[in-house]
């Protein structure tokens, strides 16, 4: 199959996601999953409000959010279309130097194509445990949610960010499969902000805002806090936060001890970690 080839493919299994509120051309890309009408994007590129698709053939449908996973950076949609062309996901690892291809809507050019080569697959430092395809691709805003796919045409990762250096983050294939399956993560409610503990040293997670009912209301936390780490354990980075709450979700009871520093004072709440994702309609 040659690049033409490769890309009217990848774009036919392609969608635009726009806001359906013309005052916020909010805008982004996804995969179709399946040929029922489920689309894979980014979490970030969906907030609140509702949503339109547009697929290859210029069709325009509104979209219902199923899942949203903040912690993996994915979301699940459903458009009520059948008979779409589904994009074929790879089922292997990436490996340095595997030529792809990206499509997208990058600054509002839908189905806009580039190539590159992988860089790197596995962890970045700085950004936890998960795995991402680090690819030396030009993308832009817009690129969020589409494809990154292999010289055989596969969706090898979701394009996600792009870092210093020309190199870009999509999430792998397998990630977005196991997604599908298991949906959301547990969630303890809070949105964070890294900041520097000078008297104490070291790195804080200060809490901006909180779930009202989320396992962190419940454990009394409140804006304002600064989350120091686990009994024993301090934060090195904010996706700390995320990979603890991973592992407590492996774990019988699905408990979590948070150390936190309220004013002056180091205290220790303990937060039950909610079994389910945030409700899809409940999206930030």
């Amino acid at each position: 199959m040659g690049i033409g080839e490769i890309g009217e493919s990848l774009r036919r299994s392609t969608v635009h996601i726009r806001s359906a509120n013309t005052r916020r051309p909010t805008a982004g890309s996804g995969v179709i999953w399946d040929s029922a009408g489920t689309i894979i994007t980014n979490a970030h590129v969906i907030g609140r409000g509702e949503y339109l698709v547009e697929l290859w053939d210029g069709r325009s449908l509104p979209a219902e959010i199923q899942a949203r996973d903040d912690q993996r950076d994915l979301a699940r949609l459903r458009v009520g279309a059948t008979e779409l062309q589904a994009a074929t996901f790879r089922k292997t690892a990436m490996q340095p130097g595997e030529f792809v291809v990206a499509v997208g809507s990058p600054l509002g050019f839908i189905g806009a194509m580039t190539t590159g080569v992988v860089h790197a697959a596995g962890p970045v430092a700085g950004m936890g445990r998960r795995p991402w395809v680090q690819a030396a691709i030009r993308l832009a805003p817009g690129n969020s949610g589409g494809p990154l796919a292999d010289a055989a045409g596969q969706v090898a990762g979701i394009n996600t960010m792009i870092v210093t250096g020309g190199i870009a983050l999509a999430i792998p294939s397998a990630t977005v499969e196991e997604f599908v399956r298991q949906g959301a993560r547990p969630r303890i409610g809070i949105t964070i902000q890294p900041v520097t503990l000078n008297r104490r040293g070291g790195l804080g997670l200060l809490i901006l805002s909180v779930e009202p009912g989320s396992p962190a209301e419940q454990a009394s936390l409140m804006m304002g806090d600064v989350l120091l780490g686990t009994p024993g354990v301090r934060w090195a980075s904010a996706a700390d936060l995320s990979d603890v709450i991973e592992d407590a979700d492996r774990e019988e009871g699905r408990r979590l001890n948070l150390r936190f520093l309220r004013g002056d004072r180091a205290r220790e709440r303990e937060v039950v970690l909610s079994l389910a994702g945030r409700p899809a309609r409940e999206a930030a």
